[in-house]
């Protein structure tokens, strides 16, 4: 370990996603970049993302598919990054992609080809790259001052990209938590977000037998509500729309769930016109998974014809179905959670350049800050915006 002090002029914790896109913005300004992180490779969480194809934006990104205290702090990085602007780096790597449903962009391949653009363009803009080096303090008399594995290091700037907690395997930490504490920044409790739900008896009862099927729902908490697939689990409920809702949630509360949101409410009653004499378990079989049918059909009636039904007996069965209230016991955290919400708090940062106004040259960006996206590309997208408004004002 050298005992002379590495001389930069930004000095970057965390070689993610907003790390090393501020990284190599920085870098094309002619700046010295010194880029570090503790893992043995950069962008761990970027290789495992949309099942190893990387959905690395959204063509639907705008700051109302974002939480966060201050819902228009995005909104500045997000108009002066696009993902237009990504799009047109990732086709002059000439990486191919696709759309998905929502507004979803995915590699072809793997998203091994996005981490090598990344480093490939770090590595245009000079943008010096140390991996598995640990940092064990920092300290600002003037400039800042990082005692690491490989010596000490004296930065004008100092960008904080080391995400949440969110998938510790992949080494999450509370780093920028921390450093922000240490500054007297103020943090937003930091939670798993875009997270399965874990339920308990007896709801569990009901749901466990039905683990692997997945159905198109409406999930609705407050005034918020989300229309996607549900799957059941072992332990409770996945599926896009219940990791989407898991953000918005607080706990204790209840979701509703409308199991039908295709169904109008008196589905069953114009089942009944249609075809009286069909047994109530086959009218539900036909607009659900065959399993929730049977697991959800009253027993005492499951078997009989529509028509010795009362309206009001089918209606209240159809009601039920629409807004099933749920109220999960907590949800699988960060092991299974995507990213964090909360952090350190935008209020302490300026929505132009990502710097602390308490504290200039120190910089936040990313999964760091107090912005959740939706499930889908948002959670990227800010990672680039963000990553690219701290890099040129570093």
């Amino acid at each position: 370990m050298s005992s002379k002090p590495i001389i930069t002029d930004i000095a970057i914790i965390g070689a993610g996603a907003a790390g090393l896109m501020a990284a190599i913005t920085a870098g094309q300004r002619g700046r010295r970049v010194l880029l570090l992180d503790h893992a043995d490779e950069p962008g761990k969480k970027i290789l495992i993302s949309g099942g190893g194809r990387c959905n690395f934006t959204n063509l639907d990104t705008a700051p109302n598919r974002f939480f966060g205290a201050n819902h228009r702090f995005p909104t500045s990085a997000l108009s002066r990054y696009t993902p237009q602007h990504f799009i047109a780096l990732v086709e002059k790597h000439r990486i191919p992609w696709h759309e998905k449903t929502l507004g979803q962009l995915f590699c072809d391949g793997s998203a091994r080809a996005i981490v090598a653009m990344l480093l490939a363009e770090a590595e245009a803009a000079g943008v010096d790259i140390r991996l598995s080096t640990s940092i064990s303090a920092i300290s600002k008399p003037n400039s800042f001052h990082l005692e690491s594995s490989i010596g000490p290091i004296i930065a004008q700037s100092l960008i904080l990209a080391t995400g949440g907690l969110s998938i510790p395997k992949l080494g999450a930490s509370n780093f920028a938590h921390r450093i922000a504490r240490q500054f007297a920044l103020n943090l937003v409790e930091p939670r798993p977000a875009l997270v399965p739900f874990t339920l308990g008896e007896p709801t569990l009862n009901l749901t466990q037998p039905l683990a692997g099927v997945s159905l198109p729902v409406r999930a609705k908490t407050g005034k918020i509500a989300f229309a996607e697939a549900l799957l059941f689990t072992h332990r409770g409920l996945s599926g896009p729309a219940i990791l989407q809702i898991s953000t918005p949630w607080q706990p204790g509360a209840t979701i509703m769930l409308d199991l039908l949101p295709n169904s109008p409410a008196d589905f069953l009653r114009r089942a009944k016109r249609a075809s009286p004499k069909m047994a109530l378990r086959t009218a539900l079989s036909e607009t659900m998974p065959h399993r929730l049918a049977a697991a959800l059909a009253p027993t005492a009636i499951a078997a009989a014809a529509l028509t010795t039904l009362p309206d009001r007996t089918l209606n209240a069965l159809a009601q039920s179905l629409k807004a099933w209230p749920l109220t999960p016991t907590g949800t699988e955290g960060y092991v299974k959670a995507e990213v964090t919400s909360g952090g350190i708090d935008t209020g302490a940062l300026s929505s132009q350049t990502m710097q602390a106004r308490s504290v200039p040259g120190l910089f936040a960006i990313g999964e760091a800050v107090d912005v959740t996206g939706w499930l889908g590309g948002y959670n990227f997208q800010w990672a680039w915006a963000s990553g690219v408004a701290a890099g040129h004002a570093a």
